[in-house]
């Protein structure tokens, strides 16, 4: 009899995909992966209903009542929380901006076999939680502790090898980063699709970091070895290519495509004359955008940055545009206080991530039949 890891071998290396054909398995990832509204991006706050979902394998159905997290490895004094005495704790509400490391990979080509996102893998939610670090500061860390890995109930196979979703911080990351344990998400229960009953959010980083459905908070004294931390989420130019970690969100905007759409391409349909675009523009490390521009045709003009909710979350912009007749491709572009700015096009790599290259809309400017 075969086993696990003999059935699933020979998906060990995925193929690369023709840019404009998706194969049928990324046609089941996108059935069981929902995008945000590009139309939401008017709002503040992204609807929960309407937040992007990556879920790597199934969802796990845990019992908030009897759920309860594990503090263990190399503490001086492990111990075990439930629910209702984590909700007990001091409570913070952040406005988080979270983004997809896959975000944007159909823009790449070639590209790895995987969730084909294109625009939408990006929401910002009102998270509601405690404060990871004085959690693990109760239970002692060694000196020997070099590392803490967080686990989540989520279990299932990846290029042949079976683990449950697990991601790693550095004690240097966790005293640096505003970690925060979540169990509400826009002022209620967190849905059993974004993690309930618990999870972790670590703002500024691309979103494979805030492990869904916790189950446990190891300290370990060596590097975490977990596949999702070392096998992936990782830039690699090729298969020999060991990977730089995927940490940060690049800078990015987005704009709300303006008009109606065409059902089938979604090419936008607009009246002649003025025109508002609104979008939103963000960065990773709670490094404010300072600069966003509009284009259309490849002809830029600044727009009016408005303001973010929070350090950590996505700020507004708008332009006005006097829409004539005729086809055309409008553009964003953003800018942050480190200077970063959004390239034109893709920076290549391997499995698509951090893709940050401009917005494209095609639009059409006519009278309305």
């Amino acid at each position: 009899m075969k086993t696990p890891e003999q059935i699933f071998h020979s998906r060990d290396k995925r193929p690369h995909s023709d840019p404009e054909v998706f194969g049928r398995d990324e046609v089941r990832l996108a059935n069981r992966n929902s995008g945000a509204l590009l139309e939401t991006l008017g709002l503040d706050i992204t609807p929960t209903g309407t937040h992007y979902l990556l879920t790597h394998f199934d969802t796990p159905l845990l019992d908030a009542a009897s759920h309860s997290l594990r503090f263990h490895g190399v503490f001086d004094a492990p111990y075990e929380m439930s629910l209702e005495e984590i909700r007990a704790l001091p409570a913070v509400t952040m406005h988080v901006t979270m983004e997809c490391a896959g975000n944007g990979r159909a823009g790449v080509s070639p590209r790895s076999c995987s969730m084909p996102w294109m625009y939408e893998a990006v929401g910002t939610s009102e998270w509601t939680g405690t404060p990871l670090r004085p959690l693990i500061e109760r239970a002692g860390l060694r000196r020997d502790a070099v590392e803490v890995a967080f686990t989540g109930a989520d279990f299932g196979f990846d290029r042949g090898q079976p683990h449950a979703f697990g991601r790693s911080l550095t004690l240097a990351q966790l005293a640096e980063l505003d970690v925060l344990l979540v169990y509400d998400m826009n002022g209620a229960p967190l849905l059993p699709q974004h993690g309930a009953p618990l999870r972790i959010i670590v703002p500024g980083w691309y979103g494979m970091a805030s492990v869904k459905w916790l189950t446990d908070i190891e300290s370990l004294a060596a590097p975490y070895q977990g596949f999702q931390q070392v096998q992936t989420y990782r830039f690699r130019k090729d298969d020999n290519d060991p990977g730089r970690p995927i940490t940060t969100i690049r800078v990015k905007s987005l704009m709300v495509p303006p008009g109606v759409p065409d059902w089938l391409t979604r090419v936008r349909f607009v009246s002649p004359g003025p025109t508002e675009i609104v979008g939103r523009a963000w960065s990773g490390g709670g490094v404010p955008v300072t600069r966003v521009e509009f284009a259309v045709d490849d002809v830029w003009q600044e727009a009016e940055l408005l303001g973010a909710p929070g350090p950590f979350a996505w700020a507004k912009w708008r332009v006005n545009w006097q829409a004539e007749p005729g086809n055309h491709v409008l553009r964003c572009r953003a800018w942050d206080a480190n200077g970063a700015a959004q390239p034109i096009g893709p920076q290549w790599d391997m499995a698509g991530f951090a893709n940050n290259a401009v917005q494209a809309v095609d639009v059409f400017v006519g009278e309305m039949p």
